[in-house]
């Protein structure tokens, strides 16, 4: 692949915010005092009379928001993953959830790739916890620009509460920008015969990028884009399995109750294959770039590619 340019995630989320706040007026933001460091600043400048800023408070803003929903709005608040998915559970799950409210949800900073945040800031356990609650659709871009499309159908094709997962770094904004998204439904960017590799986040480009490195050692892989991770594409994963009958997964998040479990639920359940789950195994992050603490968890372009090179050699 060519060198692609670099955008944030999160202008992608305030993009789709700002765009959706114009069609509906119900669309209200809270802010939580780090409305630069997720992309809603610019929603408070836009719309100051539907913006409230409400400090370091995780789990008022939860509370609030089911209120707000309660009301007729649409709430959207954002902060660091690992904050909202731990401080702020029991308000998210009783208050939204159990009472299905649309509350638009955006976990910021997520994975490894923070950096030199360290393990306090960076959400390893995210996707787990809020996959696991009742109600709460999931969702995973992989850019900018499929945060915000990811955003649109948040606003557009879900009713109950919705939770985005994007990272800090700026990434390679490879997607088509007007190509929708749709919750429970997946995209397949590249056919291969000989291993199917299933990614979400930022994992995705770096999938791309192993697999052109596969093509020369005459390895044809399947890279599928796993965005909408709850509810799950479970069609365009067992088509997979059984195209390739081996499948490897990636993910900036714990082993346990990620993408890769949730994959395996699915293949166990319908068609079971081989299934090899890369990501964190069962430890805290720690401080360090993100070109570093990628490669400290395996999980760069070279050791994924030996990875799946193992993989496929294995009886």
């Amino acid at each position: 692949m060519n060198d692609i340019s670099k955008s944030l995630m999160r202008e992608g989320f305030s993009a789709g915010l700002i765009e959706m706040a114009e069609r509906h007026p119900e669309i209200v933001c809270l802010g939580l005092d780090i409305s630069k460091s997720v992309g809603v600043d610019k929603f408070k400048e836009v719309y100051p009379d539907r913006f409230f800023s409400l400090g370091i408070a995780e789990q008022n803003a939860a509370s609030i928001a089911a209120g707000l929903s309660l009301s007729g709005k649409i709430p959207v608040f954002s902060t660091y993953s690992t904050f909202i998915s731990t401080r702020s559970l029991d308000q998210i799950r009783v208050s939204i959830c159990y009472n299905n409210l649309h509350v638009i949800i955006g976990g910021a900073h997520a994975g490894i790739s923070v950096g030199p945040d360290g393990a306090s800031h960076q959400a390893l356990e995210d996707i787990a916890i809020m996959r696991s609650l009742p109600n709460m659709t999931v969702l995973c871009p992989c850019d900018a620009n499929e945060t915000k499309q990811c955003f649109v159908a948040a606003v557009e094709q879900i009713s109950g509460p919705v939770f985005i997962r994007y990272a800090r770094e700026a990434l390679p904004n490879f997607t088509n920008p007007v190509e929708k998204i749709f919750p429970g439904k997946s995209k397949l960017l590249k056919s291969g015969k000989d291993i199917g590799i299933i990614a979400c986040g930022s994992m995705v480009y770096t999938s791309l990028k192993v697999s052109e490195l596969l093509e020369k050692y005459n390895i044809y892989s399947s890279v599928l884009n796993l965005y909408s991770i709850k509810p799950i594409d479970k069609e365009a994963i067992i088509n997979l399995a059984k195209i390739t009958n081996k499948i490897i997964t990636l993910e900036e998040h714990q082993i346990s109750g990620g993408i890769g479990s949730a994959v395996s639920e699915v293949l166990s359940q319908n068609f079971p294959v081989k299934i090899k789950i890369l990501g964190i195994k069962d430890t805290f992050g720690e401080s360090g770039t993100p070109q570093e603490l990628l490669f400290k968890y395996n999980l760069n372009e070279i050791s994924i590619f030996n990875s799946i090179q193992k993989f496929l050699n294995e009886n």
